[in-house]
């Protein structure tokens, strides 16, 4: 949609949240990773959205001289637009005019892999585009009036061929709809009986900004291949992994899709499957980029997403990622103080990693518990989950049932009562 093209980027920002450095760093990268060629940048302080134009129509008309100046043959705005906004946008500066939902949606379209982000993608971009679509057929205006002859008038909307051609677009625009919520509502079934099929493992999960580093940092942790970039959005795909922690021990890490500022809501929605890994993890590993000047709202802004999801109240621990880069030392010093337990790493070149396996192995085996275990001599699968989890100070064999006297972690608890139908008797802690 906008590949190769010349952008000129606005921004219409409320007072309270106007800042002295660049508010358009971000829509920037967006915009760059869609494949456009930045050429002017636009920025207005306002205390609310004007309804016609959203920035105002001399803002409108300044920005169209600045759009002829320097040769754009396109605008993104970083703020959602209605399409009457949109239509009136572009009335007055003469060429293509995109708002942040688009253009993110852009960027995804090019970035699905796999069968269900594509159907994932494909879902929110037909959601964005239902209401827009007498947008899309305007050109149909010039065809009635003619037709009509002299006395006939532009038309209002679109009338006559329009108006039929809008209807039939709208039934197929809904059909379709409703076939990718049927596709994807059968993906999402398989994806669920993965899950439960996992329920036995402790599940880690990365999440955090995009291009905070987290499919470098999966990478270094389990050795997998996560196709890596220094771009928005490199990756959409969930990958999940085996990750080996000190002492044998083994849990699941799962990558997910990254976050950015008022991350649309169709997307949201769309990809509320690949955001699941996030929702049913054990654990969740925030990665944070301080090497980035706005480390601290990106931060809050993840924060925000996961609370949509329904992840407030999960276990989290904070990973301060590029921290031995020199660019990030004062967000380094601001989110070491604010977050003292988070730990400063790097994915790229391994810095604390070990400390990372060791902090996460802790809390995957909980405080240790020394339990005396009874189970039948023929339940190896218990026997031998005891033998990789725990420390096993003695077993004895009595009638053909065996007790083991056995020190494990105390989150393994439930798992060995799956596994052992009898009671379970605590020693000393």
């Amino acid at each position: 949609m906008v590949h190769a093209q010349r952008a000129a980027l606005v921004a219409a920002i409320s007072r309270s949240e106007f800042h002295t450095h660049d508010n358009l760093a971000e829509l920037t990268a967006l915009a760059q990773s869609a494949g456009a060629v930045v050429v002017d940048k636009l920025q207005q302080k306002i205390d609310k959205p004007f309804p016609a134009t959203y920035i105002g129509r001399g803002k409108a008309e300044h920005l169209a001289a600045r759009v002829k100046k320097y040769n754009a043959n396109c605008v993104i705005f970083d703020n959602d637009l209605s399409p009457a906004q949109i239509r009136e946008l572009e009335d007055i500066v003469k060429v293509k005019v995109l708002d942040r939902s688009e253009l993110i949606l852009d960027i995804f379209a090019t970035r699905a892999q796999t069968r269900q982000a594509k159907l994932q993608v494909e879902l929110a971009q037909l959601e964005y585009t239902y209401p827009r679509l007498t947008r899309m057929w305007g050109h149909l205006d010039t065809v009635t009036g003619a037709a009509g002859g002299a006395g006939a008038v532009g038309a209002i909307g679109v009338r006559g061929t329009g108006e039929k051609q809008l209807e039939i677009d709208r039934r197929l625009v809904s059909k379709r709809i409703t076939e990718l919520e049927r596709e994807l509502e059968q993906i999402d079934k398989r994806r669920i009986r993965e899950i439960e099929a996992r329920s036995g493992m402790f599940k880690v999960c990365l999440v955090g900004y995009t291009n905070a580093g987290k499919s470098t940092l999966m990478n270094a942790l389990t050795g997998a291949s996560v196709y890596v970039e220094d771009m928005l959005f490199a990756t959409l795909d969930t990958r999940t992994k085996k990750w080996r922690l000190g002492g044998n021990q083994m849990v699941l890490l799962s990558d997910t899709v990254g976050f950015v500022k008022n991350l649309p809501h169709h997307l949201v929605a769309s990809f509320k499957a690949t955001l699941e890994e996030a929702l049913n993890a054990d654990l969740l590993l925030h990665v944070v980029d301080i090497s980035s000047r706005d480390a601290h709202e990106q931060m809050q802004n993840a924060r925000t997403v996961l609370e949509e999801i329904g992840c407030k109240d999960k276990a989290q621990m904070i990973l301060l990622n590029k921290s031995d880069m020199p660019a990030g030392g004062n967000q380094l010093e601001l989110l070491s103080t604010l977050y003292p337990d988070a730990l400063c790493i790097s994915a790229r070149t391994g810095m604390n990693l070990d400390v990372l396996s060791t902090r996460v192995l802790e809390i995957f085996k909980g405080k240790d518990a020394r339990l005396q275990i009874k189970c039948s001599i023929g339940n190896g699968r218990l026997q031998s989950f005891l033998m990789a989890n725990g420390t096993i100070h003695s077993t004895d064999y009595i009638d053909g049932t065996a007790v083991i006297d056995v020190t494990i972690g105390r989150n393994h608890l439930p798992r060995i009562n799956r596994l052992l139908p009898q009671s379970v008797t605590k020693v000393k802690s």
